[in-house]
């Protein structure tokens, strides 16, 4: 896995959104460079589609909701509809996997302001759900809770 570098994190706030508001709806879109390892995270109140590679479609979507009355923080990444064969799925859900802490470290860190407004947030639960038309890759995954990320950043 890699290791999270702060300086290689790039923030922007996209309005409505700032460091304390809104909490539902608030979403994240996570991208990044493979050339310079650099990540960008857009924090808004919708995702940041411009920032999508549309071809390899390997960005880190995520928003806090309010579901069975609770707060959660619930995220997806695309594995594949079937324009990737199983083999090439396969290597994207792993990778998916082995860098999914670094991502949402990324996420968490990068809206640490948000946590003093909003410290109830810390333990509420993350959940990724790897989208994939291959049973196999199609799950839904606890990553524990952002206080988790805050202790490791």
């Amino acid at each position: 896995m890699s290791q999270f570098n702060p300086s290689k994190l790039h923030v922007h706030y996209m309005m409505p959104a700032t460091s304390y508001e809104p909490v539902v709806g608030r979403k994240y879109t996570l991208t990044h460079s493979d050339k310079t390892g650099d990540l960008f995270l857009n924090i808004g109140t919708q995702y940041n589609l411009n920032a999508i590679d549309k071809k390899n479609k390997d960005e880190v979507l995520a928003g806090w909701i309010f579901q069975e009355g609770r707060y959660l923080l619930k995220g997806r990444v695309y594995v594949t509809s079937g324009e990737f064969n199983e083999q090439l799925s396969k290597i994207r859900f792993t990778i998916f996997q082995k860098e999914l802490s670094l991502a949402l470290t990324a996420i968490i860190y990068g809206d640490r302001k948000f946590y003093f407004y909003h410290p109830y947030l810390l333990d509420a639960p993350i959940y990724i759900q790897f989208e994939s038309s291959l049973p196999e890759f199609h799950r839904l995954m606890y990553c524990g809770t952002p206080r988790w990320y805050l202790l490791t950043a």
